[in-house]
């Protein structure tokens, strides 16, 4: 009976231990250490380097600065930048995939 619990014991400690170093794997390609946001909505944000991440996305692109611009804004505002240099925009959630420009198309590379 000792020996069962002790058994038991020691998977839930692996287990918690799995979990919370898969927790702490970072998203591959992505620069991210936290920073406090001052003010009413104090909460913890990733800080993201836009402008490195924004040139490795548009690299391809046929108009590199209008992309870079455009990816700049939704950095800003999403602070993500999807992995790649085109599609997977859904890694960055709904705030990246439903910018719409003045013409009702998407503002997001």
């Amino acid at each position: 009976m000792a020996f069962r619990s002790a058994t038991l014991l020691l998977l839930a400690l692996l287990l918690f231990y799995t979990a919370q170093a898969s927790s702490d794997a970072r998203i591959e390609g992505q620069d991210t250490h936290m920073e406090v946001v001052k003010g009413p909505n104090r909460r913890l944000l990733p800080f993201v380097d836009c402008g490195r991440l924004c040139k490795v996305r548009c690299s391809l692109h046929s108009r590199p600065n209008v992309c870079t611009r455009a990816c700049g804004t939704c950095c800003a505002r999403c602070n993500c930048v999807p992995p790649g240099t085109s599609g997977n925009r859904e890694v960055c959630g709904r705030c990246y995939t439903d910018m719409k420009t003045h013409g009702n198309k998407p503002k997001c590379p």
